[in-house]
């Protein structure tokens, strides 16, 4: 059981829209004595939205083991804190595990205050079913990146992830090519003044949003893998008829059917190869 005199806060903040936040968020936060954030020139945006002035220490990925032993101290010293990430939730995807982490261990009770968080806000826009996992940023590069991106490709859930603007249309483009039968929905600075969104097939998407200029962070969300993909069989009979129709062969031969039965390329020429290597095409 807790036994410090200190209560550490979670506190969720706005994704975008000032007005997504909780009266007992805006309670709370009146209430400490002192507010953790990542950048406190944002959360000094939305202290003085609401009138709130408030002592701010700054908590982000690259201070926090030296300021971990020091906002326990406070807790411990019987201050009541409060601990708020740019926008969203503490922890989801965000800094602040560690300093929950510690303040267990020191027998500090810890409150959440939920709210938003841009990853449950798109799923329930998605109108994606089934069961969910959150992934977070995928690896930036390399190995790690790949060893990621096929690991998802047998998931059968629905996806969450998070993508900078730099890095959506290779990892949209990456995603495709390992799941080409899932829907997809992306949302770009959600529940902000110029939010937009994306939503179809995977590959479709992925090719509206190549060149595209994106600015601001990107919730994706993607859709369990389809249930009404043709079978493997019905697959190469669309194949095999489709090369006596036609007489073409290869790359060619797999744009016609994929075409023609709204499937990806990829999916239809690996089916091509494999009948060609059992001798049933040319």
């Amino acid at each position: 059981m807790p036994d410090a005199p200190g209560r550490l806060y979670l506190v969720a903040t706005p994704i975008g829209h000032l007005e997504d936040i909780t009266l007992r968020a805006l309670r709370v936060l009146k209430e400490v004595d002192r507010i953790a954030c990542e950048d406190t020139r944002r959360t000094l945006k939305l202290l003085s939205h609401y009138g709130i002035r408030k002592p701010l220490v700054s908590f982000h990925a690259h201070n926090q083991a030296a300021r971990i032993p020091e906002l326990v101290a406070r807790l411990q010293a019987g201050e009541n804190l409060a601990l708020v990430c740019d926008a969203g939730t503490p922890g989801f995807s965000d800094p602040g595990t560690a300093l929950v982490a510690a303040a267990w261990e020191a027998g500090v009770r810890v409150e959440a205050v939920p709210g938003p968080a841009a990853g449950v806000a798109a799923l329930s826009l998605s109108g994606f079913g089934g069961d969910v996992t959150f992934l977070g940023f995928p690896p930036r590069r390399g190995g790690k990146r790949r060893e990621f991106f096929t690991r998802l490709a047998a998931e059968d859930r629905v996806l969450i992830l998070y993508e900078s603007p730099q890095r959506l249309a290779a990892t949209l483009a990456e995603l495709a090519a390992l799941m080409p039968d899932r829907q997809v929905l992306v949302v770009r600075e959600l529940t902000k003044l110029f939010e937009e969104r994306w939503r179809g097939p995977l590959p479709k998407v992925a090719a509206a949003l190549q060149g595209k200029e994106i600015k601001g962070e990107c919730t994706l969300v993607l859709s369990r893998p389809s249930q009404t993909a043709p079978p493997e069989t019905d697959l190469a009979t669309a194949l095999l008829a489709a090369a006596r129709a036609t007489g073409l062969s290869g790359r060619r031969l797999a744009e016609q059917v994929a075409a023609d039965l709204g499937l990806s390329r990829r999916q239809v020429y690996q089916a091509y190869l494999d009948l060609k290597s059992r001798g049933q095409l040319k």
